[in-house]
Order: C-alpha cells, then structure tokens, then sequence
C-alpha cells in the first residue's frame, strides 16, 4: 500500500512539515529524506518528522525500522506510525511483530483498511490463511471499492486451493480498475492452476500490454508457455524476465524447467545454462559460508533434514512416504522443513514420520539457513529443484555439512554448494558426471521405492480383445510431447492398424490444447479419428482402456509410468539424456523389464509396434504385471529406506574424515 504523510497538529517547523506531503507524493524521496533529517538537528522529538523519515526510508527500500519505531514513541496514538511499523517489520521478516504494530494501529483506528489489508498480507505469510482471509474481508467492508484490496484477498484464496473464487476477486478487482496489470497477472495465475491455459496466457499478455517491462508477468507467460510446449517462446520471456530483474531467481527456475523438455538442445548446452544459475545465485554466497562444527562420531545417530514445499497431497508422496515411513529411527533424527501453507491429510501423515516439523514460509534464506545449523543437521537433502516454492537460497548458503537433492526435480540444481545428487545407476550412467553440478551419488537401480494410491482398483482384461484394435495411451502432460515425439507417434499409429491413442492429461482440459495437439498429428498425416485427447481425474478407468504405454523423449514421464505399470500396462520409453530422458528406463529395470527400452526412434516404433502384434502375449502381462511389480525392489519400501540410510552414513563418513 502506498503511505500517506500525515501533516496536521502542532508541531515544531508546521509549516515546513507540510512540505513533506507535496515531496512523498511527486515520488521525490531522496530530497524528503534530506529535508527530514535537517529539521531533525532543530527539532529531533518531532513525531511526524520521524514519520515522514521513515516514510521516505521504507519507499526508498532502505532500513526504516529505527525511524518508524522513533515515531511510535513519540505519536503512540497515532494509527498510520504503527501500521507503518508493521509495514517495516514485515520487510525485515519479523512478521509476528509486524502483526502487533497492525493490530495496535487497529486498536487506535478500527476501520482503517490499509491496516486491515496489510495485517492480512503478514497472516497470510505466517500460512494463517483463514485469518489472512478475514481481515481482507474487514478491509473490503470498509473500503468495497478498492481494486488492490479485492486482489490482496484473490491471492489468499488461491493459497487455500479456492481458485474459483480467487478469479472472482481478481475479476472485480478489474472491473474497479481495468488498467491494473498487477491483477491481470494474478488473475492469469490462477486460471493456470484451473488448467484453462489459454486463458491464462492473455491474461499475461493483458498485463504485459498495460506494463511491458513487468518482469513477474514475463515470468509467469514463459511458465505458461512452457507448459503448452512452446518451449521457445518460453526461453524467450523468462530471459526477458531476468534482463529487467537480474535477481528474479524464480524466472530463472522458469527458464531452467522449460530448457529440461527442449526436444533440440543438447545436454550440454541446458547444462550451461545451470552454470550461468550458480554463477549468478549460487556462487555469491560462498564468502558468507562457515565451517561446520558437527560432531564427527561416525556411529551416532545422524540429524537428516528434509526440505519441500510438497508435504501434502502431491505426486512426490507416492516416493517420500515410503522413504519417511520407514526409516530407522534409532539411526536416524528426522526434521522437516515443511514450505506448505494448505496442509492436509498427508500432511498429518508427514507430521507422524517427523521427529520436527518447522514450518518455513515465513523464513527468509538467511534466517532459515541459520536456524537449520543452529539445530544441527548434519545432511540437507532438498525435495524441489526447481520447481515453485523452493528453497534453494538456503542450499546456497551451506547451513549443513552435507546437502543432498533427490526426487523433486529428476535433475541437478546447478548449484556447486549442493554436494550430491541421489540418482541410481540407470538415471546418471556411468560418463554423465560433467552433466550434474553435484557428484551423482549412485544407487543400485531403482533410486526409489513406489507406493500405489489408494482407490486404484483392479486391473481390467486386455481392452484389445474385446475392442478389436489396439489402444496407445499416454497420461503426459503436454510440455513433453514435442514434434520428435508425435513424429513417432504417429508412425506407430500408421503401421498399427485401426489403433487409437489416448492423451489425456490435465493441460488437455483446454479445447485449444485440444485443437493444437490434433494439428500437429496432421502435419504427419494422421487424423482427429485416431486420436482421443482430454481430461479424466482420476485417470484408472483411462488406463483400464489402454492396451499399451507410450513414454516420452528426450523428458520422460514420471510418476504416471509406475500408475501405467500398477494398472497392468506395459510402455515403450526411448533412453534419452541422462537423468530426465533416463526415468523411464529406470523404471523398467526396477520392475524388470529392460526389453521395453528402445536406443532410438525407429527401435521405439519397432517395440511398440511389436508389442501390439502378439495379444496373447499383452493379455498374459496385463494379467501378471501389477504382482510383478509388487515383488519388485520398486515397491520394497524397508529396502529401499535401508539402501538410502547406508547412503547417507557413507555421505556423512566422507566427510567426517576430511
């Protein structure tokens, strides 16, 4: 909210004091700043001097803390001193006194809505949503009008998952004010999470026309082009993103993440562009780095730190779980550092398998950095990447001896401060080192162990025999599927006979992705007849229809691959780049089935095709897969914890020795 300077009352210098307004308002702080601390050597107990002192240091981005408190002294009954302290507060992150210095100036002034609003925006990055929500509500009730006030709540109830009604607010917000560009990219980010991508993108675009140097819209439009595939323009936006604020790390993650799917760049060439990241947000921190001081015993029990804003109902628990479930406690102490603001009933279970839970959101890098060695933990392993919510900023800062990533993301962090990445033998083959920022710490495959939802039901009978043609299914979302991978798509459809393939994933909710993926299969002569592409939540009975996978390149699919197979589907993959291009085929050796991986495109149509020749022989695996894969090491879930805690015992050993 932009601060007022209030002028009225008799004061030391009144009328030089009233000048203060005229320089806040042209947006001439420099100069107020001057003048302020001038009149402060003739009259230093002057309240609205040090309030216009503050005023002028808080829009300047510099410490206004001592100014704003000064002030509050001397106008201890004055509304806008104290919300302007908790403006203050806020941006140093002390964010439970920033709620005190909200509610005092409430207690002087119960219907300000400024100190309604912000007090909203501090709860709301404590992850106390439902108050958060509340106080946007006392706001509006006072001030109905005010677009940034409707869009303030539109950004708490997206957090609670309630996007319909975030749309509202943000449409409302417009409708009081339509050049907002603020709100159009708001609004832009929650029709992303409702999966109407088109939509999302023009309002980006909406924002951008209004401001075109709007670095967090640029941002945003590259995330929303990636995920329709347009990973080009994607690269494009986000480095438009970084040209006007250098320091947008999330734009660069943005970048990154649409570089890991590009079907023509090289793995060198996406891996440089995790040196530039180092470069520009790892590397700096290293002169702030410290030694460790942990103790060294080698046999005592270890302090594992887990960092993730994913402990809830996400795909990842379908692997932490059987991680967190069960490791050896007399081994192992276990903190969670826990970035998730909407917890749920997963999140109980993650709480359960935690000896601490710290919940992060409302930590800066550094004060979570700090906290994690002063607690001690002896092995940090982050759960995200790149992907949203991360703390990688406090990866940067080394707070532990060892840091470890694993599982999120499915390839390096770039950072040189990250000392490994877990991956397994099939993920970073042997030669692939100088494709990581981290040594690869190297499992037997599989580096995982999967656990089933629940309600997935049994496995159906070979749809081929009934339907009479053989049906392809993939459940990707659509930044994997790129011309290389329709390509072959289609051929396969072409030497099938009467085969269908089945798209169905989230992104194709959106008629236009829908029309745009039929386009592409086109080109290559194949028509909308073939095809079948939409969205089915959750996707069993999908899968019960589908005779045979189809992995994607030179990115893989992920989880959904383990969902094909438990549903008694066998897939084709293409062994591609290490880590990302190689999930596939890790899974298949983890269930037993390395006759499934093809080593190029024209094995790939040979497998696939060869695959639908023999029913019989499709109906016999359907029938036994599922009991296959439950004999496995991929679903062997105390295997699996014992193979990671021996892991880090000789991570920890490794170090305790230099």
């Amino acid at each position: 909210m932009t601060q007022s300077v209030h002028t009225k009352g008799s004061v030391p210098a009144a009328v030089e004091i009233e000048q203060f307004a005229i320089l806040f308002n042209a947006g001439r702080h420099v100069e107020l700043e001057s003048r302020a601390r001038e009149l402060l050597e003739r009259h230093p107990d002057s309240g609205l001097i040090w309030k216009a002192l503050g005023a002028s240091l808080l829009m300047q981005g510099k410490d206004a803390l001592p100014a704003m408190q000064k002030a509050a002294e001397l106008l201890p009954d004055d509304a806008q001193t104290h919300s302007n302290l908790g403006n203050s507060l806020r941006d140093l992150g002390r964010l439970d006194d920033a709620v005190a210095s909200y509610r005092r100036a409430l207690a002087i002034k119960p219907d300000y809505a400024e100190a309604h609003s912000n007090l909203g925006i501090v709860l709301q990055d404590l992850g106390r949503l439902d108050d958060a929500v509340e106080s946007h509500c006392n706001a509006l009730a006072i001030k109905p009008d005010c677009a940034e006030m409707h869009s303030n709540l539109g950004i708490v109830l997206q957090n609670l998952g309630r996007l319909e009604d975030a749309v509202a607010r943000y449409r409302r917000a417009l409708a009081i004010k339509p050049d907002y560009a603020e709100a159009h990219n708001n609004l832009g980010n929650a029709l992303r999470g409702l999966g109407r991508l088109t939509a999302a993108e023009a309002s980006y675009r909406r924002a951008l026309a209004i401001e075109p140097d709007y670095p967090k819209a640029h941002g945003n439009l590259g995330a929303i082009l990636q995920q329709q595939g347009r990973l080009d323009e994607a690269e494009s936006s986000c480095r438009r993103a970084l040209a006007l604020e250098p320091d947008y790390e999330d734009a660069f993650g943005n970048l990154l993440f649409a570089l890991n799917y590009h079907p023509d760049k090289s793995a060198e060439e996406i891996f440089a562009a995790y040196r530039e990241y180092d470069a520009r947000f790892g590397i700096p921190h290293r002169n702030t780095w410290r030694t460790h001081a942990n103790d060294r015993n080698m046999a005592r029990r270890l302090k594992i730190g887990y960092v993730s804003p994913d402990f809830k109902h996400h795909s990842m628990r379908h692997f932490l779980e059987p991680l967190l479930a069960h490791h050896d406690k007399q081994k192992v102490e276990v903190y969670a550092y826990s970035e998730e603001v909407r917890e749920d009933a997963v999140t109980a279970r993650y709480r359960g398998y935690a000896d601490h839970w710290i919940f992060t959101r409302s930590l800066t890098d550094d004060v979570l950095a700090e906290r994690i060695r002063a607690e001690g933990i002896d092995i940090l392993v982050d759960l995200a990447g790149h992907t949203g919510f991360n703390r990688l900023g406090v990866f940067a800062r080394k707070p532990a001896p060892i840091l470890v990533s694993w599982l999120g993301y499915g390839y390096t962090t770039g950072l040189t401060a990250v000392d490994y990445l877990l991956m397994d033998d099939t993920s970073a083959p042997a030669g692939s080192e100088s494709l990581f920022s981290e040594k690869p710490w190297r499992l037997e495959t599989p580096g995982y162990a999967y656990r089933p939802a629940e309600g997935m039901g049994p496995v159906s009978s070979l749809p081929a025999l009934t339907q009479g043609f053989v049906t392809f299914g993939t459940l990707s979302r659509a930044v994997r599927i790129n011309h290389r991978v329709v390509r072959v798509w289609a051929e396969i459809l072409k030497r099938v006979d009467n085969a269908l393939l089945v798209v169905d994933s989230t992104d194709f909710q959106d008629p236009v992705m829908q029309a745009n993926l039929v386009k592409q299969f086109a080109i290559y002569g194949v028509g909308q007849d073939r095809l079948e592409i939409g969205c089915h939540t959750p996707p069993w009975d999908v899968l019960r229809r589908v005779d045979i996978g189809l992995d994607c390149f030179p990115h893989n699919s992920g989880t959904t691959l383990f969902e094909t197979l438990y549903m008694g589907v066998p897939y084709v993959t293409l062994a591609s780049r290490p880590s990302v291009g190689r999930l596939g085929s890790s899974i298949l050796k983890g269930v037993g089935h390395p006759e499934w991986i093809a080593q190029s495109e024209a094995d790939y149509v040979d497998k696939a095709a060869a695959l639908a020749s023999d029913l019989p022989g499709l109906a016999a695996l359907r029938t036994g897969l599922r009991s296959e894969m439950e004999a496995s090491s991929s679903m062997d879930e105390p295997g699996f914890a014992r193979k990671v805690e021996v892991a880090y015992r000789m991570m920890f050993a490794n170090w305790a020795k230099n």
